[in-house]
């Protein structure tokens, strides 16, 4: 048997979800969802026009089906209820921030400089990280220790949401400078 193509992988990027979640983003229109409750609280209604706005004509009934897997793997959450006409109205609104451009072809050589650094830089953060919440992290695995990556996600976690409250704080603060 010959070989007709091999390459070599390097871990690039690191993608921290579930399964419930990476099914729930296997809809474009799911993710468009996501992408209009950004920073936004809309009824069920308000989501059906603004994805018609969009191009994405679905009926409500469908919108509800993708609300509810949204709901169910913990994207979006109801946020507020009110009553209208003897009826529950209930506003969604998520926690997540979905960023789906699609980055240059050349992105690897264009930053690997800024990459090289700022791993230095970050791998310094990240044992630091581990020294404070290590007790923590141990202590709440210990009772799942065929789960290897454990700490590396908890750690993983820790960066991304210190970094979104950066982002969602100054970002464009920081992008200016």
């Amino acid at each position: 048997m010959s070989t007709l193509l091999q390459k070599e992988l390097k871990i690039s990027k690191i993608l921290s979800t579930n399964a419930d979640q990476a099914k729930a983003l296997d809809d474009t229109a799911r993710i468009k969802i996501l992408q209009i409750l950004y920073h936004k609280q809309f009824a069920t209604e308000q989501i059906v026009e603004e994805l018609n706005k969009i191009g994405y004509k679905k009926a409500t009934t469908t919108i509800r089906h993708h609300l509810d897997v949204l709901k169910n793997a913990g994207l979006i959450e109801i946020v507020k209820m009110e009553e209208v006409r003897g009826a529950v109205m209930k506003y969604y609104g998520t926690s997540v921030r979905v960023m789906g451009t699609k980055l240059p072809a050349n992105f690897e050589t264009e930053f690997s400089k800024t990459i090289a650094d700022t791993s230095i830089r970050l791998e310094k953060v990240i044992k630091n990280i581990a020294e404070n919440a290590g007790s923590k992290i141990k202590k709440k695995n210990s009772k799942n220790a065929a789960e290897s990556s454990y700490e590396e996600q908890i750690v993983m976690e820790i960066v991304n949401r210190a970094m979104t409250r950066v982002f969602e704080n100054n970002g464009q603060l920081l992008l200016q400078k």
